[in-house]
């Protein structure tokens, strides 16, 4: 391989579009501070549902169909029943009954408020937004919101019942 060869294998590697709706776009990158905080609410709700016996799965940027369209929600929680009835596909044919996103300083807030409507509309019963600078997570379902900040507790509201968990241990 020569070096211009090397030099265009290395560009399309580092290459940050991805295709969107059939247009090329910048896709979101992730940062640390984002992939720890995924991973606490992995490890919470992986730790909840292995000592309650739940039998559910909890997956990071998994592939799912929402809207008809493929999404990867940063977390997502997968019912027993689910699991059941589905198995474990390579792209989950609906949306998973309880997701987290974790937002982006360059996300807008009415696409996330939308693209959580949108899993509430292709079968999530809960949607958590996690916004890792103000320390916010806004719980949505399909007939509630609320928003959980720095030094409280938060809880499930539908799916893993009797989940709670400092806010703060979640984002530290």
């Amino acid at each position: 391989m020569n070096s211009e060869q090397l030099e265009e294998g290395f560009e399309e590697e580092l290459d940050p579009t991805q295709v969107v709706h059939q247009e090329f776009v910048d896709s979101k990158v992730i940062t640390l501070k984002q992939r720890r905080i995924q991973g606490n609410i992995y490890y919470h709700w992986r730790n909840f549902n292995d000592s309650h016996q739940q039998r559910g799965q909890v997956y990071t940027d998994v592939p799912c169909i929402a809207d008809g369209e493929e999404w990867q929600p940063s977390i997502a929680y997968l019912t027993p029943q689910l699991l059941k009835h589905y198995g474990e596909p390579d792209i989950f044919p609906q949306s998973f009954p309880l997701i987290a996103e974790i937002v982006s300083l360059t996300d807008l807030a009415e696409e996330v408020i939308a693209k959580a409507q949108m899993y509430l509309h292709s079968g999530s019963e809960e949607v958590w937004l996690i916004f890792p600078e103000n320390r916010w997570i806004i719980v949505t379902t399909s007939s509630q919101q609320l928003v959980f900040t720095s030094g409280e507790i938060i809880y499930t509201q539908r799916v893993l019942r009797g989940f709670t968990a400092a806010v703060d241990d979640l984002l530290v």
